[in-house]
């Protein structure tokens, strides 16, 4: 190729599905046992946050003191990021598809096209603040931030927003291909979803042998096998597991009425588009919070 129009991003908020996605791409793409556990996902794919690409793009340890070195610096490692292989491969970020302080944090002049995870705000707001090492309360403030900002301890950020924010940039950039996947889809018919994203979005003719074993060696009790033997490098810190439970319909036992009700209250018009039946599923347990 002689652009540098070769990233697939791979894209999602925090705990929304990311590394099962990557996980089951270099199970279903690589030879036979040649698909890395999950704490060398990055032989497979690259991430928006390397460390040593930014090093590259400036010619020595980079180090950022606030957003605005960062953003300098960011086009250049990810022309150094696209430019990595010679064809399209796949580069996770947590970034939203936004021009932020005047830049483009997904830039059309690397960038393919891109799947995008999704996962519900109830399930995902125990999980995020597990991720946070916060209380739920504090991760759904968090989650409604529309300047909710994670980073390294070198300062490479990513600009994630508010959890509906996030996911209108993805589902509504301009020109973008993209793919959208549900998590909970992932979850409840993975033959069905993963066919469709390699035969529809990707256009591989599926080995359905292959399928069948890629989805089984990336389930979630799985990667909790490989996290408890091996660890998982990509933890944060403070995080007791990261595979904690993965499971659809859990906001039922973690959240309170009234965290059901703030979460329906902050996000609705997203939900109303992208996951209607939780309205109806959560109407009458957020009620019980109601003041009489």
């Amino acid at each position: 190729m002689n652009n540098l129009q070769r990233i697939i991003w791979l894209a999602s908020f925090p705990k929304s599905g990311n590394t099962w996605m990557r996980s089951f791409l270099a199970h279903y793409l690589l030879p036979p046992g040649e698909a890395p556990d999950i704490n060398n996902l990055r032989k497979f794919t690259t991430g928006d946050v390397r460390q040593d690409f930014f090093d590259a793009a400036t010619g020595g340890k980079f180090q950022a003191h606030n957003v605005e070195e960062w953003l300098k610096v960011r086009p250049r490692a990810l022309e150094l990021i696209a430019a990595s292989k010679p064809d399209h491969h796949f580069v996770k970020t947590h970034c939203q598809a936004i021009k932020y302080l005047d830049q483009d944090l997904i830039p059309p002049q690397v960038t393919a096209a891109a799947i995008y995870i999704i996962r519900n705000p109830f399930d995902l707001a125990p999980s995020f603040a597990r991720h946070q090492n916060c209380d739920i309360d504090t991760a759904i403030t968090r989650m409604m931030d529309p300047e909710m900002i994670m980073g390294t301890p070198a300062g490479i950020y990513e600009a994630l927003g508010s959890w509906n924010g996030h996911v209108m940039s993805w589902t509504r950039a301009p020109g973008l291909s993209r793919h959208i996947v549900r998590y909970e889809d992932m979850l409840a018919k993975p033959g069905k979803t993963f066919n469709e994203l390699l035969s529809k979005f990707l256009r591989l003719k599926v080995d359905k042998p292959r399928l069948a074993r890629a989805i089984k060696a990336t389930s979630f009790a799985s990667m909790q096998k490989q996290e408890r033997e091996l660890g998982f490098a990509e933890r944060p810190a403070g995080m007791q597991n990261f595979f904690a439970k993965g499971q659809s319909g859990v906001w039922r036992e973690d959240l309170t009425p009234e965290q059901v009700g703030r979460i329906r209250e902050a996000f609705l018009p997203t939900i109303e588009e992208w996951y209607p039946e939780m309205l109806r599923e959560t109407e009458a347990f957020a009620a019980q919070g109601d003041p009489a």
